[in-house]
């Protein structure tokens, strides 16, 4: 059975379950995961775990990602973003460079951000979007997030009273890109909202080598993602029977780890002790 990771270019209008969807029949399986959703206004990176691959989702959602965004200053949204309904606008068109980056200094490092109210979290078991989406009032609590990279890109450019930035954003999971927008809009009294968002990596993991959702998906085997992520511990043939029968081995690692027995993937482990315990463990290889 075919297994690992795709890494798929979403192109914009297409939401994240769609993806899954092309995907689960390009590939003949209903087992497919991800490891985090794009907006349908999004485009770029997605992982997507294909069979056994699912039992790595666990580790790719937490990593750090990069994004590329236009925000355009001059109006708030209901959204956060273009697809919502816009307030009332202001003009930003005279705001200058040294203003932005007097804010954007104030958005890096870590910073306590309230995600949007149409983000995905859950309030009282139901997706904030979509009590936001029926008119519903949503509060939703700050979270500690970190911003390593928010810089403008290029040229400011007045569009009408409007003034829309190119920025790059290099960030710690569970950061809303479309918050920063939000956040700098008000800083600057003028109100912001994005109008283009692009996730550029995820990890190591580079848009550049993701599939487009018309082509065909290659799969990275699953080996070949954890060896990216986590050191690589050698297992002798009784100590794969072992782990596989959920005992402990006496070795110890300083944290996370992929087991392997001749040079086949056999368990993600994790230090219990002076001795070593299975997270996850993968079917044996044919």
């Amino acid at each position: 059975m075919v297994s690992g990771i795709a890494l798929i270019d979403k192109q914009q209008g297409f939401t994240s379950h769609d993806v899954v969807a092309k995907l689960r029949k390009q590939l003949g399986t209903k087992k497919i995961g991800h490891a985090g959703t794009l907006d349908p206004m999004a485009t770029g990176l997605l992982l997507l775990g294909v069979n056994s691959g699912t039992k790595l989702m666990q580790f790719l959602s937490g990593l750090d990602k990069s994004y590329s965004a236009t925000i355009r200053l001059g109006a708030a949204s209901s959204t956060d973003d273009a697809e919502g309904q816009l307030g009332e606008t202001r003009n930003a068109s005279n705001i200058s460079n040294s203003q932005i980056e007097s804010e954007l200094t104030k958005l890096r490092g870590e910073i306590e951000q309230v995600p949007s109210s149409v983000s995905a979290i859950k309030v009282d078991g139901k997706r904030a979007y979509e009590l936001a989406r029926k008119g519903e009032e949503v509060v939703l609590k700050s979270r500690r997030v970190s911003i390593s990279r928010f810089e403008v890109i290029g040229e400011l450019r007045a569009v009408g009273e409007f003034l829309d930035l190119d920025v790059e954003v290099d960030c710690s999971s569970g950061t809303y890109i479309r918050a920063l927008a939000r956040d700098l809009g008000e800083a600057l009294e003028v109100g912001g909202h994005l109008t283009a968002l692009r996730r550029e990596k995820i990890g190591t993991f580079d848009v550049s080598s993701a599939s487009a959702i018309s082509e065909d998906a290659e799969l990275i085997p699953n080996g070949e993602v954890l060896s990216k992520l986590m050191p690589e511990v050698q297992l002798s043939r009784q100590q794969e029977i072992d782990l596989r029968h959920g005992k402990r081995l006496d070795v110890k690692i300083p944290g996370l780890a992929f087991a392997t027995l001749a040079g086949s993937l056999v368990a993600v482990v994790e230090p219990a002790g002076n001795q070593l315990k299975s997270v996850v463990v993968f079917p044996e290889e044919a």
